[in-house]
């Protein structure tokens, strides 16, 4: 039954205890262990029953609880102390605001279509959204002016449980976010702040919730809400839930409403970050605004808006992009078309895979498209990104394809148990928190003590088999199984014994069965008495991914082994806090993908800042990090082009999961000395830490994200919109001349000087005629491309030099030439090229109009 009035009800904290309530809507306490100490001290099973929400913890405690805090001077003290360090975080100036590129005319909008910040708001499925999560945490610790932007989903990922065959099924909770650290945006007259965005024949309308995360705010669009219909409610309730229709909906409402709500916030101008293509939308609500406040033409706003505008893709194979069909476009956009004057062709070749055949439309192009500058997520996966779009550019060089690269990283603070924390707080101080991109910092781990690291550690993975126990006897209490079966799971693995922790989405490439391909051999690995292993894993499927469930219930069935049971449990309902049981307790993090398929991949990055090691195939960030003072590699960089088929592959690289154990790993971990201390293991734990931790953090990543992409894009659009948009519309119509002759150009005749007897530093001069048409020899650069041929004759890896005009020959034509004095040895050759020239230029757009020598016979 549907209420007369619905109101928010708020405890009575007594006055000693009233500014909890500051503390508990700020996000801040999901990194900081003094703070979220002070919520579990006032009732742990409470703590526990609320997933460490401590908005619901206040709005569910009983009052007596609250009245005697207030009267423990002990607690009362507690909350003093830490209210003075929020105040001191909140209100000291952070690092960027003391760089010289800071400006207060800055803003960054980070969209993203899921965001991990704590398990107990379950907006998030996995690795992106908690990737998104530590990005804006990140932000609030170095000062970057960044706006969080993302969906509130009523039914948020699904919550997985097993049948008694081991068969994944999904449940879907409602949200409530009345009891989360959010608060419904108002306006003026204290109502919600409401925007609309156009669908077909109709607005749809959402409410914001906005989100404290340190001294950042996350704002979350809403749909349920009763100005929308019950179809448009659903938008918002379930992330990556529904059909095409579904999904083209959500992207719609984050993109565009999105830019909606930016534009009622003040901030326009915000320099857009598109996480992943899920919201390159919003770049065409930009236009509109542009065009409508600025009077600018849809290809004028078109250059402004690409130019405040990044885009990270995290997807290594084309399979995993969003595509709709032309059809579901031109459904959804027909009306933006017709307003801002463009056919809905025009549109449509903006997201095209192939303008020649298939007529699927890809986000991920429309935001390379979109966007002035595009990086993948790790140096290896920068590459496969070139190679898999390089048909956006199919005349450029593969290395100046213009998407590079920033590995991720992790906030660590989040992520590190609260007795490693206490470790790093005595031996390294405070620079490791606040400075957390410091090799000299990190290398004082090498200083703690072994016997007080080892025995931190030794804690943490007694607090995992015993979570992973309890656990598991839930579970088997959820199939109704006897007491005896209860029991049994209670008792199970051993705190001492080697563990192996493996915990991610369970997609195929992920190769989540790979140590179990042989289970005779690893049964004799898990079994020995003197030097046991165990395997605690958990990971969720995709609600459609069958051979992904097909995964986890081969894991599940093979742990009711009668040799197994003691030695493999599977924790279900993958979330947050599982994770960090997982990376705060294993001694070993394993990582099997199908190298390149894995864009980054955090999860190890955790662990070894925990001290665990990784064990992993050299993809993603480990194919950066690897060298063997720190873990073990599994194979050899091999892919699927160096093997007959995937089954060797995978017999290969699983017969080096077990030769790894057998030789190396399990060897390293049970050679004991007289104080019963593995000492080379705890070397390699201080090495690994020592090494990683101030590459792989996502400070590092937001200092090059802010100095690299954030500030340049800022720069170039402010440079555009100058003067009424000046020079963004002699750039639209520059690139619009320019496209009407480029195919005209040509070169004429091409000669050197003798190429005989050359030595390493011999001069050679290249003259080269070419016929620009009616084009300015200042807007195109004539290039030559020279260096050592490979054993097919090719050009691979040459160096590039710029040409100069020697004089004007009448007609169009010119004559350009260069010295070239620096050759390697053996075989050398070289070609020439054309290439646009022109002031704010994006360098993708650039790259698109290449004229090689030789061209003309095509």
């Amino acid at each position: 039954m549907k209420p007369a009035k619905s109101f928010t009800v708020s405890p009575n904290l007594p006055k000693k205890l009233e500014r909890l309530r500051d503390l508990a809507f700020n996000l801040r306490w999901t990194w900081d262990d003094e703070t979220r100490n002070l919520f579990s001290r006032m009732d742990m099973d409470l703590w526990e029953e609320v997933d460490h929400d401590p908005v619901a913890m206040l709005n569910k405690i009983d009052q007596d609880t609250l009245e005697q805090l207030a009267n423990d001077d002990s607690y009362v003290y507690s909350l003093d102390k830490v209210l003075v360090d929020f105040d001191l975080y909140l209100e000291s100036t952070p690092w960027f605001h003391k760089r010289d590129e800071y400006s207060e005319d800055l803003n960054i909008a980070y969209f993203s279509m899921e965001f991990g910040i704590t398990e107990s708001m379950a907006i998030y499925s996995g690795g992106l959204g908690v990737l998104s999560g530590d990005h804006i945490k990140s932000s609030s610790e170095i000062g970057i002016p960044l706006t969080g932007i993302g969906l509130a989903y009523q039914m948020g990922y699904f919550s997985q449980s097993f049948n008694i065959d081991g068969w994944q099924e999904e449940k879907y909770v409602f949200n409530d976010f009345y009891n989360w650290p959010m608060k419904i945006k108002t306006d003026d007259q204290g109502n919600p702040h409401i925007i609309s965005v156009d669908f077909p024949g109709r607005k749809v309308y959402a409410q914001i919730w906005e989100a404290s995360v340190g001294r950042i705010s996350l704002y979350l669009l809403d749909t349920n809400i009763d100005k929308n219909s019950e179809e448009d409610k659903k938008i918002t309730f379930e992330l990556y839930g529904g059909d095409q229709e579904m999904r083209i909906k959500q992207e719609i409402m984050l993109g565009m409403g999105g830019i909606k709500l930016l534009n009622d916030l003040g901030k326009p101008n915000s320099v857009i970050h598109m996480n992943e293509g899920h919201s390159a939308f919003a770049g065409l609500e930009k236009i509109k605004t542009l065009m409508s406040d600025s009077d600018l033409s849809f290809y004028e706003a078109l250059e402004v808006a690409k130019a405040s505008a990044v885009f990270t893709t995290h997807t290594p194979v084309k399979a995993g992009i969003d595509l709709f069909s032309a059809s579901l476009i031109k459904k959804y956009f027909e009306d933006y078309c017709k307003t801002v004057g463009i056919s809905p062709n025009e549109l449509l070749d903006m997201g095209k895979i192939d303008k020649n055949g298939d007529d699927s439309f890809s986000m991920a192009i429309l935001a390379i498209n979109m966007a002035y500058k595009t990086n993948g997520v790790s140096e290896l996966h920068g590459k496969v990104s070139r190679k898999m779009w390089k048909s956006l550019w199919p005349s450029a060089l593969e290395k100046e394809i213009p998407i590079s690269s920033v590995t991720n990283g992790i906030h660590q603070p989040s992520w590190l148990s609260r007795e490693m924390v206490e470790l790093f707080n005595r031996y390294l101080g405070p620079a490791w928190r606040e400075e957390p991109a410091s090799s000299k910092t990190w290398n004082r781990v090498k200083e703690i003590p072994d016997g007080e690291l080892w025995r931190v550690h030794q804690t943490r993975r007694t607090r995992l088999v015993e979570f992973a126990r309890r656990s598991l006897a839930k579970h088997y209490r959820s199939l109704d199984l006897p007491e005896a079966d209860i029991q049994k799971a209670e008792s199970v693995l051993d705190t001492n014994a080697l563990t192996i922790g493996f915990a991610r989405r369970f997609a195929t490439y992920k190769r989540g069965t790979l140590i179990f391909r042989d289970i005779e051999r690893l049964k004799k690995i898990v079994t020995d008495e003197e030097r046991p292993v165990q395997i605690i894993l958990s990971g969720k499927a995709h609600p459609q991914d069958k051979e992904g469930k097909e995964l986890i219930k081969k894991i599940f069935n093979l742990a009711k082994d009668e040799d197994l049971h003691n030695h493999i449990v599977f924790i279900s309902d993958y979330n947050m806090n599982i994770a960090r049981y997982l990376v705060e307790g294993c001694d070993i993090w394993l990582n099997t993908p199908r190298r390149p398929q894995e864009a980054c991949g955090t999860s190890g990055m955790k662990a070894a800042a925990n001290g665990a090691l990784n064990f992993s195939t050299l993809d993603g960030w480990w194919d950066e990090a690897y060298n063997r003072d720190i873990g073990w590699s599994i194979g050899n960089r091999e892919e699927l082009e160096d093997y007959n088929s995937v089954e060797e592959w995978d017999h290969n690289e699983a017969n080096d999961i077990y030769r790894l154990l057998e030789e190396q790993i399990i060897p390293a971990f049970y050679e004991r000395g007289r104080d019963k201390m593995p000492r080379r293991w705890i070397k390699m734990m201080k090495n690994s830490m020592a090494e990683v931790c101030p590459i792989f953090n996502t400070n590092r990543m937001l200092k090059e994200y802010t100095l690299d992409y954030y500030v340049p894009a800022f720069t170039q659009s402010s440079k555009l919109k100058a003067e009424g948009s000046a020079e963004a519309t002699r750039l639209a119509a520059w690139k619009e001349n320019i496209a009407t002759k480029w195919d005209k150009i040509r070169f004429i005749n091409v000669d050197s000087s003798s190429i005989e007897d050359l030595t390493i530093d011999s001069d050679l001069k290249v003259t080269a005629e070419v016929y620009l048409a009616d084009i300015p020899s200042n807007d195109v650069n004539v290039e030559i491309y020279y260096g050592k041929l490979n054993t097919r004759g090719e050009l691979e890896d040459g160096n590039t030099e710029r040409m100069e005009v020697e004089k004007e020959l009448g007609d169009g034509k010119f004559l350009y030439t260069v010295n070239i004095n620096s050759w390697a040895s053996g075989l050398n050759g070289f070609t020439l090229r054309m290439i646009p020239n022109k002031d704010y230029l994006p360098e993708a757009d650039r790259q698109k109009l290449i004229y090689w020598l030789g061209d003309e016979e095509n």
